[in-house]
């Protein structure tokens, strides 16, 4: 049986990495392309209802997606339950959207906002439709489908995104792009998985994963909450210029993190759902994967922020200048993104929905803190901000996970330090190579060969564990 499970999660991560990467190039391509036909201004825009629409998602899911995951048995009237349950909500949160978008619209002094919320919301009544295929799919840890599915979708929404863009449809471009890919999913979703609601809806199934859920949604609420002040103030008080550049920053620093944590994230799931009754076994594997996810993203943001200048500007010319700093400083505090996710996946795993919301509440009070001090100082000041804050959740996020594992924040440093250490290195390396010449081109081939090579090379010679751990993933047998 362990056996069993660890080639299903091997090849779960396998597929997930391969759809993460995959989106991952597909979207730094046609990043390219929209930044360069697009201004800061039109990323800016798109950026402003992003709370509106976020909170009316989490209440639409409810956290009902990771309840019916977690499920040490599913039954058919759990799945039907949670679908009536997201498609009721979905369209009362289109039709408070549709009749709220003229106030957001005045609120930004944005008139554009208007029919761009209206159109954007629709998301809310065809989102639910494929979300039960889904979780079939990832109980059942076939990845594969899942990221055919996305690698797919993603280059249409992009193509037609792009030729819009081409054409001149500027904000427009970013929108229907995105309904593109989200229509096309749920289609090729109920295509392969002929899953339709049998049974209707069942109060017990509702008690089941409203009593988990409603934490999640909640937890989901404050971090929405909290991700998305800082876009509301930029909106307001600053510019959609500033605000465009600030997204844009983030999203470039967000690339390489979230999608390694997407991976662990998504497969470690289900994967260690299914050891939740083994405490031995399931620390054994929760620190071996802290320990790859901090091997493979330290570097990749250490080695993005010694080279942000070159990247930027090559890829999205000059006037996109102002968030090489932004993108500098963001890559310190996302590195630790992964392993603050999977320190909360353990409270998932264990069932304790109470404790992730505690945490959360908590979290947000000293993040509101901070961002008050900061972001009246400017964006760059708040940036440095957010790598206190990630430090200081990492200790709180590690103190459950100490009680119930014991493995708390001193036991993870230990493990993380040796790949922190090394990463901060090769940052510094990359960053002398930089004077070598002033060809954009070659600062990142020559920066980029010497930090590959100084990394894997230095934790080979020091004979670091977690490149067996690679090796194996990436292994045929």
């Amino acid at each position: 049986m362990a056996e069993s499970l660890k080639k299903q999660t091997k090849k779960g991560l396998y597929w997930k990495f391969a759809e993460q990467f995959s989106n991952y190039g597909i979207q730094f391509i046609i990043g390219i392309f929209m930044a360069r036909l697009l201004s800061p201004s039109d990323f800016g825009i798109t950026a402003l209802p992003a709370v509106f629409m976020s909170v009316a998602g989490l209440f639409a899911s409810g956290g009902f997606g990771q309840a019916l995951i977690r499920k040490p048995e599913l039954k058919e009237e759990d799945l039907s339950t949670a679908y009536i349950y997201s498609m009721c909500v979905g369209v009362i949160c289109y039709i408070i959207l549709f009749f709220a978008s003229p106030w957001i619209a005045d609120f930004y002094n944005t008139p554009v906002l208007k029919p761009l919320m209206r159109v954007t919301a629709l998301g809310f009544i065809y989102g639910p439709i494929g979300t039960p295929q889904s979780v079939l799919l990832q109980r059942e840890l076939n990845f594969k489908i899942l990221a055919k599915v996305s690698v797919l979708v993603k280059i249409m929404g992009g193509v037609v995104g792009i030729i819009l863009a081409f054409v001149g449809l500027g904000v427009w471009s970013l929108v229907v792009s995105g309904m593109v890919g989200g229509i096309l999913s749920q289609i090729i979703m109920i295509c392969i998985v002929k899953w339709y609601p049998k049974t209707g809806w069942s109060k017990e199934s509702f008690k089941y994963l409203w009593n988990y859920g409603n934490k999640m949604m909640l937890s989901g609420l404050l971090d929405t909450l909290y991700k998305n002040i800082t876009p509301i103030f930029i909106g307001k008080y600053y510019s959609t210029h500033d605000l465009g550049v600030y997204n844009r920053a983030r999203h470039y620093a967000n690339l390489p993190s979230q999608n390694v944590t997407g991976t662990l994230e998504s497969v470690t799931f289900p994967s260690l759902s299914k050891m939740q009754n083994d405490p031995e076994r399931l620390a054994r594997n929760y620190r071996k994967m802290l320990r790859v996810s901090a091997f493979i993203v330290f570097p990749l943001m250490m080695m993005l922020s010694a080279l942000a200048r070159p990247i930027v500007i090559l890829m999205v010319t000059e006037k996109w200048e102002s968030c090489i700093i932004l993108l500098q400083i963001m890559c310190f505090s996302l590195m630790w993104y992964p392993i603050h996710s999977i320190n909360l996946n353990l409270l998932k795993v264990k069932g304790r929905s109470d404790l992730f919301l505690r945490l959360e509440i908590i979290k947000k009070l000293l993040g509101v803190c901070i961002l008050s001090i900061t972001l009246p100082m400017g964006l760059i000041p708040f940036c440095f901000g957010n790598i206190l804050f990630s430090f200081l959740t990492l200790i709180i996020n590690t103190f459950y996970t100490g009680k119930i594992i014991n493995c708390g924040f001193l036991i993870q440093m230990r493990d993380l330090i040796p790949s922190l250490i090394l990463s901060l290195v090769t940052w510094g390396a990359i960053q002398c190579t930089l004077n070598i010449t002033k060809t954009y081109w070659i600062q990142i081939i020559i920066g980029g060969i010497i930090g590959i090579c100084m990394y894997f090379g230095t934790a080979y010679l020091l004979h670091f564990p977690e490149l067996k751990d690679v090796k194996y993933l990436f292994s045929k047998k």
